[in-house]
């Protein structure tokens, strides 16, 4: 806290200097100004006082208020001075109050800040003294009797001014007879009293006329008077006198008009007609005219106006009684005015934060307000409080000055707005009160992350499904408010097989709506999840994600797939079943897959055709084939079964197989008679240039086997020269597992031959199996021997030609024949099956050759060509 004195000397029309003294502490700053300045006049700096910035004051938007009508005083932010904005009447604003004063608050804001100034208003001369009545003369009735030295009550003269510019002296005409005393009262004012100094005589002069002058003290000197007719009387030398020279009372404020608050008494020594007395009043201080009026003949005081004891808290009254001879006695009335509670606070509020952001701090000012009551005393007392439960508080800033803070963290989702009622209650009796409302709003912040309705997210759909079909939506809410609660769904970056989820589903940002981009396949993916991220308008963005899960429901799109039997358009699997199968011998087994799943994948077996319906049956539930009855030499031989197999879908898909089931003991019986099974062959577009190359080929090979053959049978001749030249015995030589069967055949083992082939037959393989107990044979239309593969312990090219080897070789000669004829002429590329013919096709060349069956090589190949 520290003290100023600054000097501002302005001059004005007249020659008056002011000087203005600033005393700044705490905040308060305090100024002097003269009244009457015109407007616009400088009354002080207060930027420069307060230690403000001129942007402070913008900024802050600085502004007075006052609880006054009139606002004397103008704040002029740009410029950070104080100018008088209405003329200023010390008179009319403080009366006969000194020092006089006004004050008002300068208010800013972002921060709030209160500074409280206070301007004393300087008088000055502008008001001469004035006299009551001044165009009525003072008269007075004075008997020529009276004594020297009685004396005679005047009016005093008011003078608005105070101090030095108020009243001062009374000056009184000259004359012979009177002079003027005056009497100076405890409160500064002047009681004027003419003194009679020389005795009266009527017969020289029945009438005086003189002039009492009032006079100030300002520069310059103002004066005023009224004029006093003397008229002289006959004798009549008492005065009347009051009991009391002072009498005190009191009156409640507001009190009835009509009630009689005090009796002064007065007696007069005379008798007769100048003992007679009345009464009458005359101010001394305060505006009582209005207020009080005497009895002209009891001398009872009565009221006749409105007592506030806001305006006037004492009331002093000079009570006159006057004989009819015209002597006049005075006394005082000392009326004090009781304060009542009939006030009740007034709120004022001086600034309102009407919008606060949730994320303020506890102690955050939201308002500064006055509460005033003028009542006195305890009933000028009062308490304040916000009503309700709310999170607000009330602080004293300074005298009369409250600050409305906040006790707790606001939250807007919890509650957005506030209806504050202040309320302030005097401790009168009874007590009084008065309230104001205010209403804050709660602006909002982005503290909250988008929440999804559910943790984790399921839906299923049937595959297949129209692209673009929606399939279910995600849904987020936000607490948050306006562009803070504005949700935006994305779809995060994950892979599902390899592909990212975006080539699968597609995400709405606005509405949450979950659609397929794609048509999908339950045989290829049953499920798959992904994330759903919910991302919020606010700066930064809050979000939060929740996985959601799809499952592909199954539909019957998928025939079943037979696995076995294969069918194949370039030969026939027939299945042999032996002449001697008991009832319920199995044929085989038809097997069967459906892609599909669940009841979809569920499949029966039924016959559909059959060459001989009471010969077979098969299981609905297995596949298997088996015979229903014992076999009979009337069955016929080739045996064709259609099996449907059929799921359990709705609607159901099938896929039909045929077997072929050759009902025979042996291999070679059958074997012409599936010659005839028809079949597709598939003719390659390239045909010619296969066939040259078959043509090139097949020369390479006859030119090798010529010059192999010529080499060998060089080599046999050779031999055969040796041994006949020689002398040892010739043994006949038997190779292993070979015997003379006396033309019975060759062959003393049945063997199995499987064949696993694809359902692309010119890339499959051939595999060829151990003995065993159940034939199977691979047929083919244009391939009418049979390949059989010989299993032996030692090779038997490595053995030396015996005549039973000559005559097998001599035997299948045809059966090569036919062999190479079919090799020459299939259609290319090679299969599996045209490699191990031709394979077999050269063996038997081989072995020709060896066999010395030259002729027979030469013969085949060139029938081959």
């Amino acid at each position: 806290c520290f003290r100023r004195q600054m000097d501002y000397s302005k001059r004005r029309q007249h020659p008056l200097h002011l000087k203005i003294s600033i005393l700044l502490y705490c905040g308060q700053i305090r100024y002097s100004v003269a009244e009457e300045m015109k407007k616009g006049s400088v009354i002080g700096n207060v930027a420069q006082d307060l230690g403000l910035d001129l942007r402070r004051l913008r900024s802050g938007r600085a502004r007075i208020v006052t609880r006054e009508n009139v606002h004397y005083a103008e704040l002029k932010a740009d410029k950070g001075i104080l100018v008088v904005n209405e003329r200023i009447d010390r008179e009319q604003l403080c009366g006969d109050v000194t020092p006089c004063s006004f004050s008002f608050e300068m208010i800013l804001e972002n921060p709030m800040e209160l500074h409280r100034i206070t301007v004393e208003v300087l008088d000055i001369n502008d008001h001469a003294p004035v006299f009551p009545n001044k165009e009525k003369p003072i008269s007075f009735e004075v008997s020529e009797s009276a004594a020297v030295g009685v004396q005679f009550p005047l009016q005093s003269a008011e003078d608005l001014d105070v101090g030095q510019n108020g009243l001062q002296n009374y000056v009184l005409s000259p004359n012979e007879n009177f002079i003027l005393k005056q009497n100076a009262n405890p409160d500064g004012s002047k009681n004027v009293e003419m003194v009679l100094q020389r005795p009266l005589d009527r017969e020289q002069n029945q009438h005086l006329t003189l002039k009492l002058i009032a006079v100030d003290g300002g520069t310059p000197q103002k004066s005023g008077s009224v004029n006093i007719d003397v008229t002289i009387l006959d004798a009549n030398d008492n005065i009347p006198v009051f009991s009391q020279s002072v009498y005190k009372t009191s009156v409640v404020e507001n009190t009835a008009k009509g009630t009689s608050v005090i009796t002064v008494n007065a007696t007069d020594a005379d008798s007769g007609s100048n003992a007679i007395i009345t009464y009458s009043l005359s101010k001394i201080k305060g505006s009582t005219t209005d207020i009080f009026s005497i009895d002209e003949n009891l001398g009872t005081i009565f009221v006749i106006g409105v007592i506030d004891y806001e305006k006037e808290k004492i009331y002093e009254i000079r009570a006159e009684a006057k004989d009819q001879g015209g002597l006049i006695g005075t006394s005082k009335v000392i009326i004090d005015v009781v304060d009542v509670n009939d006030n009740a606070p007034v709120i004022n509020v001086m600034s309102f934060s009407s919008v606060v952001s949730e994320d303020a701090p506890v102690g955050t000012t939201i308002a500064i307000f006055n509460i005033k009551d003028f009542d006195s005393e305890k009933n000028g007392q009062f308490r304040c409080s916000v009503d309700g439960k709310l999170p607000f508080k009330i602080e004293s800033s300074m005298t009369d000055y409250y600050n409305l803070i906040s006790n707790h963290q606001f939250d807007r989702e919890s509650m957005s707005e506030y209806n504050i009622t202040i309320s302030a209650t005097d401790i009168g009796s009874p007590p009084l009160s008065s309230s104001t409302h205010l209403n804050l709003k709660i602006s909002d912040i982005n503290d909250n992350v988008p929440v999804f309705e559910k943790s984790r997210y399921f839906a299923q759909i049937s595959e297949n499904n129209p692209t673009g079909v929606s399939v279910f939506s995600v849904r987020a809410h936000d607490s948050d408010w306006g562009q803070n609660a504005r949700i935006t769904y994305l779809l995060e970056d994950t892979h599902v097989d390899g592909s990212l989820i975006s080539t699968y589903v597609s995400l709405n940002s606005v509405t949450g709506v979950v659609s397929a981009v794609r048509s999908l396949d339950y045989e290829q993916i049953k499920q798959f999840e992904f994330v759903v991220k919910a991302q919020d308008g606010g700066s930064p963005p809050l979000s939060s994600n929740v996985t959601v899960k799809i499952q592909i429901q199954d539909q019957n799109d998928n025939p079943p797939q037979v696995l076995y039997p294969v069918q194949t358009a370039g030969s026939v699997v027939a299945e042999m079943v032996p002449r001697s199968a008991d009832v319920g011998y199995l044929v085989t087994k038809v097997v069967a897959v459906d892609v599909d799943s669940g009841q979809n994948a569920w499949l029966s077996y039924k016959l559909q055709k059959a060459t001989d319906r009471a010969l077979f049956e098969v299981g609905s539930q297995n596949g298997e084939i088996r015979t229903v009855r014992q076999v009979t030499e009337k069955d016929l031989l080739k045996q064709r079964l259609t099996v449907i197999v059929e799921d359990n879908g709705q609607p159901s898909r099938s896929a039909t197989v045929i077997v072929n089931v050759a009902v025979a003991d042996s291999f070679p019986e059958v074997l012409s008679e599936f010659t005839d099974f028809p079949h597709d062959k598939d003719y390659n577009d390239n045909l010619t240039f296969y066939l040259v190359l078959a043509l090139a080929v097949v020369s390479f090979l006859f030119i090798t086997c010529l010059v192999v053959i010529i080499s060998v049978k060089i080599y046999r001749w050779r031999q055969s020269r040796i041994l006949y030249h020689s002398s040892l015995p010739v043994i006949p030589y038997y190779p292993p597992r070979y015997s003379d069967t006396l033309g019975t055949g060759t062959l003393p083992h049945t063997y199995n031959y499987e064949v696993c082939r694809t359902t692309d037959s010119r890339q499959s393989d051939c595999k060829f199996g151990r003995a065993g107990s159940q034939n199977v044979l691979i047929m083919d239309p244009s391939f009418t021997g049979t390949m059989q593969r010989l299993q032996s312990e030692k090779s038997i090219l490595d053995e030396p030609d015996s005549p039973l080897e000559v005559s097998w070789k001599t035997k299948n000669l045809n059966l090569v024949l036919k062999l190479f004829t079919q090799f020459c002429c299939k259609d290319f590329p090679f299969s599996t099956m045209d490699s191990i013919k031709l394979f077999f096709f050269c063996s038997s060349c081989y072995s020709l050759v060896r066999a010395r069956h030259f002729y027979s090589v030469l013969y085949l190949v060139l029938f081959s060509f």
